[in-house]
């Protein structure tokens, strides 16, 4: 999952939300060197990514790719779910999605001098661009596509993957909306199975 899926289902304790960050950052096993509330949503968000992977309806989804995107499935699955959640919003959370971000911005930079420095990186593009909230666009999905595909030392293979998702665009949102409750009901188990120093703490709505 991408960044506003891993915010939202970590919502609205600060050390979920916060590892929910830094868990795309933080290589390597748990060794204890983080505070213990950042390191809680660091396995959160670890589970949340193996438990993804694994299920059905997105092992399914892989297949439905063309060949020359199937190895780059996963990525593009992610920002894609990213999109129609924020399309779907109101089916998933009573809070209108441009006051879930901006609170989600306040909360991570209170936290910011816990983070890596690749995470504190991040969350300065999230807050000076709105990245959360550019994904309503669905331009979004093969911009974001193209940047991380610069990654790539041979060329760039995700240049033009808008032409090759356009075709799958409705199994895609069918696959999210089957799959993403299942996936909150799995994060509501794993938060009760996992309690923190202080698993109630919530997150004072600014403004």
């Amino acid at each position: 999952m991408n960044f506003l899926a891993h915010f939202h289902l970590a919502w609205p304790d600060e050390g979920l939300v916060a590892g929910g960050l830094e868990g795309d950052y933080y290589k390597g096993p748990l060794r204890g060197d983080l505070p213990q509330a950042l390191e809680r949503g660091v396995r959160l968000h670890r589970a949340v990514d193996t438990y993804t992977d694994r299920h059905p309806v997105v092992i399914a989804l892989r297949r439905e790719f063309p060949p020359e995107l199937r190895r780059y499935a996963g990525i593009l699955i992610d920002l894609c779910f990213d999109h129609y959640l924020c399309k779907h919003w109101e089916r998933f959370s009573d809070t209108p999605l441009q006051i879930f971000t901006r609170e989600v911005y306040h909360l991570l930079t209170r936290h910011e001098a816990t983070l890596s420095g690749g995470s504190r990186d991040m969350l300065g593009r999230m807050v000076a661009h709105d990245i959360l909230g550019l994904y309503r666009s669905w331009d979004t999905v093969p911009a974001s596509a193209a940047r991380i595909g610069r990654r790539f030392r041979r060329g760039n293979p995700l240049l033009e993957v808008d032409r090759g998702l356009a075709s799958m665009r409705e199994i895609l949102e069918r696959s999210f909306l089957a799959f993403y409750p299942q996936l909150q009901a799995f994060t509501a188990r794993w938060e009760q199975e996992s309690p923190g120093v202080n698993p109630h703490i919530r997150v004072c709505t600014s403004g």
